[in-house]
């Protein structure tokens, strides 16, 4: 009997593990859609769209469930993955995850803050450095859903510092950027928005 239990309580922990495989080639055919923003390899035009190109496929499969869900609140992107499955964001996440990202400079007058906040952050204010969770260079930590942000757009980074800063965007774990960016100034999350923009 003992067996018995302990076999269905390793099967349930199985089942809320369990992640669809995505597979690349099926996420290239769904990927048309979201390419008037994304671009087709992933690498956005404007700005003030997020690069998705290698980034960690599991953070892709939350991001884009949590915009299905409601857990994170965005006007154009609710619409466009209502019908998805779960099969579908898995295989979207495969393909933009397998794709390069093109990196971009950043403002060289912005380099040295943003890069003391990035590297040491700012202890008087309790703003730890960005690279103990994103790593050195930028490249995250997929194991804890940390995302890469090396070359990303500072536009983009900028916007979200300050959602998570203004609690519009909520959907992270523990409240760790709602609660860095609170302490954050604007004038920090420009600058370390660039340097992470010319991170490699």
């Amino acid at each position: 009997m003992k067996i018995y239990y302990i076999t269905v309580i390793c099967l349930l922990m199985l089942v809320s593990n369990y992640s669809y495989a995505g597979d690349p080639a099926k996420g290239k055919t769904l990927s048309q859609t979201c390419a008037a923003c994304h671009s087709v390899d992933g690498n956005s035009i404007n700005p003030i769209w997020p690069k998705l190109a290698g980034q960690h496929t599991q953070y892709l499969v939350k991001q884009i469930q949590d915009f299905k869900d409601g857990k994170r609140v965005n006007a154009q992107m609710a619409p466009m993955v209502a019908s998805l499955s779960e099969q579908d964001i898995a295989d979207l996440s495969a393909y933009f995850s397998s794709q390069k990202i093109k990196h971009g400079s950043a403002k060289p007058e912005l380099i040295e803050a943003g890069q003391k906040l990035y590297r040491a952050g700012d202890t008087q204010a309790g703003i730890p450095a960005c690279m103990a969770c994103h790593g050195p260079a930028g490249a995250g930590n997929p194991a804890a859903l940390y995302p890469a942000i090396a070359g990303q757009h500072a536009a983009y980074t900028a916007t979200q510092l300050k959602a998570f800063k203004s609690e519009e965007r909520s959907n992270d774990a523990n409240k760790v950027m709602r609660t860095i960016s609170a302490s954050m100034t604007n004038a920090q999350i420009e600058a370390v928005s660039e340097y992470i923009q010319g991170l490699h």
